[in-house]
């Protein structure tokens, strides 16, 4: 199936790996969002579940495995090009997933891959995020500190 100007949604899967104050990011190293910081994950393979695929694309792009354990969002991503057409349209599914062991490198289509502390997210720190991915991280910390309480 064609990423760009598919003739269906794609399926993606993503993963928000926390780590106390600490998120795991990846620099995507291809289209879309070539350069840019995001969370680790892709596209599902045909035959894999939700699961397995976030599975294979954390160990893919980070060398890193976990357990994911519950969805965060769903929601579309779709990127126009200078003429209104769909060039990309994602469906995804981003999962809160525990980090079960690996060690940390980057690797598949990731430019780079790190544990980033939460206070150089956002507008005014350094690794400035699609405002959709910010979002979903920070629902994932609530999460996280709602289940503490």
């Amino acid at each position: 199936m064609r990423r760009e100007y598919p003739e269906a949604p794609v399926v993606g899967v993503g993963a928000v790996v926390l780590d106390g104050q600490r998120v795991l990011l990846v620099r995507r190293g291809k289209e879309p969002l070539k350069g840019e910081w995001s969370l680790p994950g892709g596209a599902l393979e045909l035959g894999e579940t939700l699961v397995e695929g976030v599975v294979r694309e954390v160990r893919e792009e980070t060398g890193l495995d976990v357990k994911p354990e519950v969805v965060v969002e769903v929601f579309d991503r779709i990127q126009r090009n200078e003429n209104g057409s769909v060039q990309y349209h994602y469906v995804l599914v981003d999962w809160m997933c525990r980090f079960t062991g690996g060690e940390l490198h980057c690797g598949d289509d990731a430019a780079d891959a790190r544990w980033v502390d939460r206070r150089e997210l956002g507008p005014h720190g350094i690794y400035r995020l699609a405002p959709f991915t910010m979002a979903v991280i920070e629902k994932a910390f609530r999460m996280v500190a709602e289940q503490r309480a």
